[in-house]
């Protein structure tokens, strides 16, 4: 990895770091902002607030409120915190905060839902100034016993110096009275420059890799519990269908068998002593299914409803109306015109949907791995029927997240439904790999239309796009869709403002939306909708370019005059990427840039494709403008992850519908990138500290729209829909 260095960017070295276990005894806890006002007692010792606890022993814990998927939230999340509270970072440990916690505690520490790169670009102020307040009152209370001004005292690794009386003390043993110091004043705490820091902005190590890496980290799946019972399920393989009948007698007779029981209106779930014994038993169960209407769909029935939105003027939102892209068009000299498209995607996460539920008169739990924790906890207590403040919610950290653990607790509701009918027993349902792959929250399938016009200097002077696509927020919420047809949401990426922001300037400019939903649900995968939206757009200008015989990089940076960071970060690639030098022979470039989650990305991909078609990626340089760098390991790791998932739905992704169902029901037939097919990755990272932006989304949008601009260079011909497995090469 590389960061592009500036003034303001700090020396990004490393430094290797223990975690130290929290100690049983009394303590700070401090943080920022409790809205009561009140100390609460802790198993810590004595807190002041929410986010930081001090140990005798100086020892810190910090309390993390999102969830750690792999993308280091919690790592990055600790070092901002310590940072500010100028701890030993070799003597910090974490401890997550429960949704039950947060309600109790009025919501101290915020929203816990840790979706659309909301991790550190979300939480930064809260946390750093819940670790400045920590800070000021130890000092403050160090001060108090030596009676000297506060002013005069310095800190460092949590040892407390008065340099005039030679007298040293720790964090440790001044947390005590500490606590009884009333809150710092929000508008005198002051947090520190980018360019002061020394444990943010550092490669340090993550805090939950160890138990990873020795088998000891417990996931969901693994809960155990006394008195357990085990639940397979299966659902209607038809969305929108129903359970019309089941005849369980034969499962009943197995080993292991407890009973056979009808879940929600459309599922069957077999309870036993352990899951592979419910397995075996659901699978002789005689079900009979109402797969209703949506039995007739199919992917040609739905691609045939899409492509209607792209010619229709019926039920389309004018999304961004600029100047008169039409007759700018019409007057053209020379006009381009292609049609996109991209398929349903799975999460294909490597832990299945599961959650251990257990339900009684007067409460209900639930032990599952979420990104909406919040979300999660009132489902159970919607489910199990009782007030929240008698449900509960024991985290685990997901086995893959992606965005189907957000905001979407199917799987929590199913299993509290099982639990009710079980009451005071322990009940963990686990989903097959099959449905888990067939009963997703699928990334929306669409279909994109561009017209471009261009004059005779080869300048854009109008654009017209129509995307046709399903809409998340129909989906989720289909009253709240729709005045006029609008969700701007599905347009991420094109905005003209705000932290998802098209970067071309294009004076007759028309962006419209046709929402044509289909019975598949749909849901946030990572990146949401910049995936897509970056390849139609990234590849549509390419194919402009090409053209018109202009290169693609200057065509691009004609369109960026208005656009300084967009145009930085495709200059920054294309500048270490080697743009216009010579490649080995059979070896092609392409290029891509886009802006999302308040992060400047860019790509240059280098690629070949073989005689019979095969599309091989030998290397992807990614540059990424995220404005602060908390972790720069993490972020090199984060955009490597991303690249694996973006090639993965570029190259093989995509799930088929027939007779209303999904077709792919494993990995046999629902390809994912193998560790010989990764390219060599470079990655640069711009830290200027003038804003904060996302890494585990943003740099997504670009990978596919610059492998297959490389395709299209090495194949000669525009490529427009994706995967690339379905398109001729050759």
């Amino acid at each position: 990895m590389k960061i592009a260095r500036t003034a303001a960017t700090p020396d990004l070295s490393r430094r290797q770091f223990m975690i130290s276990s929290a100690a049983a005894a009394g303590g700070l806890a401090v943080g920022f902002s409790l809205p009561t006002g009140a100390r609460a007692q802790s198993a810590a010792g004595t807190e002041v607030d929410a986010w930081v606890v001090i140990k005798p022993d100086d020892s810190c814990v910090v309390r993390i409120q999102r969830t750690e998927m792999g993308q280091g939230t919690r790592t990055g999340i600790a070092q901002l915190v310590a940072e500010e509270l100028d701890c030993d970072w070799s003597k910090v440990s974490t401890e997550q905060v429960t949704p039950q916690d947060n309600l109790a505690r009025k919501r101290v520490w915020g929203e816990m839902i840790t979706v659309g790169s909301r991790g550190i670009r979300f939480s930064h102020e809260a946390v750093r100034r819940g670790g400045a307040a920590a800070r000021t009152l130890l000092l403050q209370a160090a001060a108090n016993e030596w009676n000297v001004p506060v002013a005069e005292l310095t800190v460092d690794k949590g040892v407390i110096r008065h340099a005039a009386s030679n007298r040293v003390t720790s964090y440790g043993k001044v947390a005590a009275a500490a606590a009884k110091l009333p809150a710092p004043d929000a508008k005198s705490l002051k947090l520190k420059n980018m360019r002061d820091w020394k444990i943010a902005g550092k490669a340090l190590k993550r805090v939950d890799t160890a138990p990873k890496l020795d088998g000891s980290m417990v996931y969901a799946i693994d809960v155990k519990l006394p008195g357990l019972l085990n639940a397979a399920i299966k659902d209607c393989p038809v969305f929108g269908g129903k359970l019309a009948s089941f005849d369980g007698a034969k499962a009943l007779t197995m080993p292991g068998v407890r009973s056979v029981i009808r879940v929600d209106a459309s599922a069957v779930a077999v309870v036993a002593d352990t899951w592979w014994h419910a397995k075996r038993a659901l699978d002789e169960v005689k079900i009979v299914w109402d797969e209703g209407p949506n039995a007739s769909e199919s992917s040609a029935t739905i691609a045939a409803r899409l492509a209607d939105g792209l010619v229709t003027q019926d039920k389309v939102h004018a999304f961004r109306k600029e100047g008169d892209a039409l007759k700018a068009i019409e007057s053209a000299a020379k006009k381009v015109e292609g049609t996109y498209s991209t398929p349903f995607l799975n999460h294909a996460t490597m832990e299945p949907m599961n959650c251990t539920a257990r339900v009684s008169a007067d409460r209900a739990e639930v032990w599952v791995a979420t990104q909406d924790l919040e979300g999660a906890h009132l489902q159970v207590a919607k489910t199990s029927g009782l007030p929240i403040e008698k449900c509960f919610v024991h985290r685990y950290d997901p086995g893959g997240g992606f965005g189907r653990r957000g905001r979407v607790s199917d799987f929590a509701r199913q299993a509290v439904d099982i639990a009710k009918q079980f009451p005071d027993v322990p009940i963990k349902m686990i989903w097959t790999r099959e449905e888990d792959m067939t009963h997703g929250q699928y990334r929306p399938i669409s279909q994109c239309k561009f017209t471009a016009g261009l004059d005779a200097q080869n300048n854009l002077v109008g654009m017209h796009v129509r995307m046709s696509g399903q809409s998340i927020n129909a989906w989720v919420n289909p009253s709240a869709i729709i005045d006029g047809y609008k969700d701007d949401r599905q347009l991420q990426g094109w905005y003209e403002k705000g932290d998802q922001q098209l970067g071309y300037t294009v004076p007759n400019l028309l962006i419209e939306y046709a929402i044509r939903n289909t019975h598949v649900p749909v849901g946030t995968w990572r990146g949401v909708n910049v995936p897509q939206n970056g390849f139609y757009m990234e590849c549509f200008i390419d194919e402009v370019a090409r053209t018109v015989g202009v290169d693609a990089v200057e065509f691009r940076r004609g369109l960026m005059r208005n656009h300084p960071k967009h145009l930085e970060i495709l200059n920054l690639a294309a500048e270490r990427g080697n743009w216009g030098k010579p490649l080995p022979k059979g070896v092609f470039r392409g290029v891509a840039q886009f802006m999302s989650y308040d992060t400047y990305s860019a790509a240059v991909a280098e690629v070949s494709v073989t005689p019979d078609g095969a599309v091989r990626v030998h290397k992807l340089l990614l540059a990424a403008n995220c404005g602060h760098a908390v972790n720069p390991g993490q972020i090199e790791a984060q955009v490597q992850g991303s690249i694996v998932y973006g090639l993965s739905a570029a190259l093989w992704g995509e799930n088929t519908v027939e007779k209303g169902r999904m077709v792919q029901t494993n990995f046999h037939d629902y390809r994912v990138l193998q560790l010989s097919e990764m390219p060599k990755v470079e990655t640069i990272v711009v830290a200027n500290g003038d804003f904060w932006g996302g890494i585990g989304e943003p740099t997504i949008a670009v990978v596919a729209p610059a492998v297959v601009n490389a395709v299209s260079a090495a194949i000669g011909r525009p490529v427009r829909d994706l995967p690339l497995k379905n398109q001729k090469l050759a």
